[in-house]
């Protein structure tokens, strides 16, 4: 049973580490989409999403980068 209790923490730990990155990329494949379908007001908003949930990552980089690019 403690076994069974400790590899599911493991993999619970294993999760969790790997799911920002996940849903950061995923919500800059989305707005990148967004813009390819002339849709930049959802893609402006998933780009400020980005930058305020995963401020420290590359992809809010790229984010702020695009939303510079979208205003002018």
């Amino acid at each position: 049973m403690k076994l069974f209790i400790l590899t599911l923490m493991i993999l619970f730990s294993v999760t969790v580490s790997g799911c920002s990155t996940d849903k950061a990329k995923d919500l800059m494949d989305t707005a990148l989409l967004e813009e390819k379908q002339h849709n930049p007001d959802h893609a402006r908003q998933l780009y400020q999403e980005i930058i305020q949930k995963y401020p420290d990552s590359t992809f809010a980089r790229d984010a702020q980068k695009r939303l510079s690019d979208l205003k002018n």
